[in-house]
């Protein structure tokens, strides 16, 4: 079977076209995207066709006819009159690099120029579904504190703009002096009624402005730096990096790829700008000799000592591999744990900050109506 793909792969390499000739593109929508589901479904069916024999072209039609999306149609015919002229896939899949990232494309060129690309794609598919499903778990963490967060805020909001100035009218009938909580929630409701919409377009550009600063590579690094500085979420970032990192990395090198290629990828597949900053100094030292544990020991901060006491012995014993695969599962289990705990932590607090924003209204309310009803004579 290897040696057919072999073959496959040298027939290609000579009719590769010349860059100066090269066959057009289909012109790529502008609102392309696919899923990582999606991605999951391609990579995995075009295994299972391979290792079963068929012929790279005639899977690619099998699975556009049996495509019920419009972009992976798009993707499979693209990638067909690429292959018809010639192509390898991942010269083809250069294109679409933005949606699958450099990992998979990588990942392809070593399956077809070592003649394995069923094996490869067996192992790109399986390395997709672990990102997708860790992606997922980070999400589902982070969902219920900031449901939570901004639920109060509108509650907030609410009582200030619209239930308050209902009541101001009963307080503004009392002779004595209110109560400072009562004076502020007054301004502030204030502000809103008079301003409300200048605080909307402040808070609009803000978020405007937040979103074009962060494709200020200084700024995204800051905002990089800061997360794995945050309480307790702070864990969860590092090790879901820290996963990535022995997962894509070990990937990478069942390939056969050279530890400093395969480092060079990492560093791009890397999602913080710390953590491609710190691996793509890790490449310039490698390439100079030095060990990838010794390296990795001068970042702690970025990675736990376990990583590179670990990756130490597996250089040590030859089994590097195994033990970038063994650390992985192990930093996926910790943040699995850490997301399941989140809500646990995370909930006496939220129940702290919606009780005072809540109070704080409530007290501002009650306190000068009480003591209205005290100075009432019978």
């Amino acid at each position: 079977m290897k040696k057919s793909i072999k073959t496959q792969s040298k027939q290609k390499t000579e009719l590769e076209p010349e860059k100066d000739n090269k066959p057009k593109f289909l012109k790529r929508p502008r609102f392309f995207r696919l899923a990582l589901g999606q991605q999951v479904a391609f990579v995995k069916r075009l295994g299972i066709l391979l290792n079963a024999g068929v012929p790279i072209l005639e899977s690619l039609n099998m699975m556009k006819k049996q495509a019920d999306s419009r972009s992976v149609k798009i993707l499979l015919e693209d990638l067909t009159i690429g292959m018809q002229s010639g192509q390898f896939l991942h010269y083809r899949l250069e294109k679409y690099r933005k949606d699958f990232g450099d990992f998979a494309v990588n990942i392809v060129r070593v399956g077809e120029i070592s003649g394995t690309l069923h094996e490869s794609l067996g192992y790109l598919a399986e390395e997709i579904q672990k990102k997708k499903d860790l992606r997922r778990k980070i999400i589902s963490a982070l969902v219920y504190p900031f449901f939570i967060v901004f639920a109060t805020i509108g509650i907030t909001i609410m009582l200030v703009a619209y239930v308050f100035p209902k009541i101001l009218p009963i307080l503004q009938t009392f002779k004595g002096n209110l109560p400072i909580t009562t004076r502020a929630l007054i301004f502030i409701s204030h502000v809103f009624t008079t301003s409300g919409w200048l605080i909307g377009l402040i808070a609009l550009g803000l978020i405007i402005l937040s979103v074009l600063l962060l494709r200020l590579r200084t700024f995204r690094l800051a905002a990089d730096k800061l997360l794995l500085k945050l309480p307790i979420l702070g864990r969860v970032f590092q090790y879901y990096q820290v996963t990535n990192f022995c997962r894509t990395l070990a990937v990478l090198l069942k390939s056969d790829m050279r530890i400093i290629e395969a480092t060079a990828i990492t560093a791009k597949v890397s999602t913080n700008l710390a953590y491609q900053d710190a691996l793509s100094e890790m490449v310039q030292s490698i390439s100079k000799g030095e060990n990838l544990s010794s390296l990795l020991e001068s970042n702690l901060k970025l990675f736990p000592p376990l990583v590179w006491q670990m990756i130490s012995v597996g250089e040590n014993s030859g089994k590097l591999i195994d033990t970038l695969s063994y650390v992985g599962g192990i930093y996926e289990k910790e943040m699995e744990e850490l997301t399941r705990n989140l809500s646990t932590t995370i909930e006496p607090l939220l129940m702290v900050f919606l009780g005072i924003c809540v109070g704080f209204v409530a007290i501002s309310i009650i306190t000068p109506i009480y003591q209205i009803t005290q100075n009432l004579h019978p």
